[in-house]
């Protein structure tokens, strides 16, 4: 039995890790991380030292108020640690675990894995994420190598040593202009490779506003205001179409034998359950970012320095998480829907969406809505039926769970 010591949150929290920050031996097009570094003091020497390491893993461990621990290693690209540094880690979870079940996820483009990588994620039981957008011609339209090469045929390799060492894995693949239309081909290619467990991330960047530029970036901040949206990034209705492509597939046959992250988590919203991805809960705030130097952001996708909350070793990483200014930043999801979010049939399942894609100004409304309102709604209408079928299902082998079905 683990003993929770009082530097205890009060919730469950999650700290993406940024080890190499946003060192990348890719340069992917629609990246919005690796022009983060111009953010850092510590520009050109983006690597977590030992020590800093062993602070966070004890910190993230006691601050923990669940017996299961689940460590999230990305990027940039967290292989340009190299393994030594993952070893490390292990032995310092093992150290102070105090009882507790650690667990790891590292998120890779797949590029350097080899044998030896292979070998210590089978061994250590990682749960493995690699970055696909689908098929050659669609992967290698923007994920480029430094010398503007496409990177499909080293993902593939390390893929196929991940299958060699029965290493878990699950696919990420961002939806953007390249692929919103050919959501059933990459679908059809990600079973090909293998993947039950899929995840689909939309691309949505902005060219820079001033305050951006000036400190050096091309993307904006998820606080200018409303710019043009750059080109690669998946259309405002693409995104739905995308999904509903996949998901016409998927509940045709694979029901139980693929899973994807949006369609579990919409089930769960029909069920009045919640959970999913934290873009679609209700409130945020719980999903943090630690990068390279210990800094501690309010969420992976507002590294700036407006939105650092702390450093691990200054304060207990409770006293971090559960500060008033994070959990005003999550309750702020809630408390700045527009008008329009809350005549919605399908905000249960939605809620607005992340804040980062709230900024399209509607008439009358003092709050921005998401871009991706029409591609979510056409979604969640388009799925409907099935879901009230699947929750109807689900609670009768399961009994009733609080909550009740909608819309």
């Amino acid at each position: 039995m683990a003993l929770f010591s009082p530097n205890t949150s009060t919730h469950p929290f999650h700290l993406m890790t940024k080890a190499a920050g946003a060192a990348c031996n890719l340069d992917c097009t629609y990246c919005y991380y690796l022009e983060k570094e111009a953010l850092y003091e510590t520009r050109g020497r983006t690597r977590m030292s030992m020590e800093t390491l062993e602070v966070f893993v004890r910190d993230y461990i006691r601050s923990q108020p669940t017996n299961l621990v689940t460590f999230a290693w990305q990027g940039g690209e967290p292989t340009l640690m190299g393994i030594d540094f993952y070893r490390e880690a292990v032995r310092l979870q093992q150290l102070y675990s105090d009882g507790r079940e650690i667990e790891n996820a590292f998120q890779t483009n797949g590029t350097r894995l080899d044998d030896a990588w292979c070998e210590f994620f089978s061994k250590n039981g990682f749960l493995v994420g690699i970055s696909i957008d689908g098929p050659k011609e669609i992967h290698d339209a923007y994920r480029l190598g430094r010398s503007g090469r496409g990177s499909f045929d080293e993902v593939m390799r390390g893929l196929r040593l991940l299958q060699k060492h029965g290493v878990s894995y699950n696919t990420l693949t961002t939806v953007h202009h390249a692929n919103e239309d050919r959501g059933r081909e990459v679908y059809k290619f990600l079973k090909k490779c293998g993947s039950r467990y899929l995840q689909f991330i939309p691309i949505i960047e902005r060219e820079a506003g001033p305050c951006a530029r000036q400190a050096g970036l091309k993307l904006a901040s998820p606080d200018d205001p409303e710019s043009a949206v750059m080109p690669w990034s998946v259309s405002s209705t693409g995104f739905g179409r995308f999904l509903k492509d996949v998901f016409d597939v998927w509940i045709k046959r694979d029901v139980g034998k693929v899973f994807v992250q949006h369609f579990d988590g919409a089930l769960a919203s029909w069920l009045g359950i919640g959970g999913g991805a934290c873009v679609f809960a209700e409130t945020c705030g719980h999903n943090l970012a630690i990068e390279h130097d210990g800094s501690i952001y309010a969420c992976d996708h507002y590294v700036y320095p407006e939105y650092r909350v702390g450093h691990v070793g200054e304060a207990p990483l409770a006293s971090i998480i559960d500060q008033p200014s994070q959990r005003a930043f999550g309750k702020a999801k809630k408390d700045s829907l527009p008008k329009a979010c809350h005549e919605c049939a399908y905000l249960f399942a939605c809620n607005g969406d992340c804040p980062k894609h709230r900024f399209v100004r509607l008439p009358d409304e003092t709050h921005p809505q998401s871009y991706l309102c029409r591609s979510l709604k056409s979604f969640f209408k388009h799925i409907d039926p099935a879901m009230r079928t699947m929750a109807e299902d689900w609670r009768r082998r399961n009994g009733t769970p609080q909550g009740a079905l909608k819309p």
